[in-house]
């Protein structure tokens, strides 16, 4: 298959919303406000693997982007280990929160959770007390595992990202569904087409050096980074100018 540049992609792919920030940013203007967002969440948010860097780099100078999330934490783990309370402490004023992929079955008491129970709980209590510290709270539902099977991508995190939806409905919150978007676009593509996104190959539980399918190198920090700030415009048109335009094409 021909190389496709990130803004082929993604012109393809784009979330409404983001038409007033492209104007204002190739205009040279950028709102007085200052604001901080803080990214909460798993590796797939992370600095290192996850889209959080590609968000991040797309804020204008007047957004101070905090990624607090960390390798290999559950919407239970994450609260438990006081991470949330430190996200708190830093009295954001919007908080992206992502959890689902080691909520999931198998990933031991300390982490996993059951989605209509306590995964559903998990999720109230964050939007709840993100509200009481003065922030607003957004969901993000899981950025999509990229495994294909006869050719067709494997949907392991739809439940999840459904229950995420259920209860941003339920409290009357923005969602951003990361997962639809990630399996719209991945569904265009075969198993190598995908792995161009793919973080660099690590040794799995049994020593075998195999690829990283779940984490994100830059190109897929990027490309999904860039469909999170699109729909955060979308969800919040007051942040379309705080959301940096996509270059132009030569």
């Amino acid at each position: 298959m021909k190389q496709i540049s990130l803004i082929a992609i993604y012109s393809i792919f784009t979330v409404s919303g983001i038409a007033y920030s492209q104007l204002a940013v190739q205009n040279g203007e950028h709102p007085a406000a200052k604001i901080r967002i803080v990214l909460v969440g798993d590796s797939t948010v992370n600095c290192e693997g996850g889209w959080g860097s590609g968000f991040c780099a797309l804020m204008t100078p007047n957004v101070e982007c905090l990624n607090l999330a960390r390798n290999g934490r559950s919407s239970k783990s994450f609260y438990d280990e006081g991470l949330w309370q430190d996200a708190l402490a830093r009295h954001a004023d919007y908080i992206l929160i992502q959890f689902g992929h080691n909520d999931m079955t198998g990933k031991g008491p300390a982490r996993e959770t059951d989605l209509d129970t306590t995964y559903a709980a998990n999720m109230r209590r964050y939007i709840e007390e993100a509200r009481a510290s003065g922030a607003h709270p957004v969901i993000v539902t899981s950025l999509s595992r990229r495994n294909y099977k006869d050719g067709n991508l494997v949907q392991d995190l739809k439940a999840y990202a459904n229950a995420a939806k259920r209860v941003a409905i339920e409290q009357g919150v923005p969602l951003i569904d990361l997962n639809a978007y990630s399996v719209k676009l991945l569904e265009t593509m075969n198993q190598e087409q995908a792995d161009r996104f793919d973080a660099a190959a690590h040794p799995d539980a049994a020593g075998n050096q195999g690829p990283d399918r779940t984490h994100l190198n830059p190109t897929g920090s990027a490309v999904f980074g860039r469909m999170v700030a699109d729909d955060l415009a979308r969800v919040y048109p007051k942040l379309s100018p705080y959301v940096k335009a996509e270059p132009a094409a030569k």
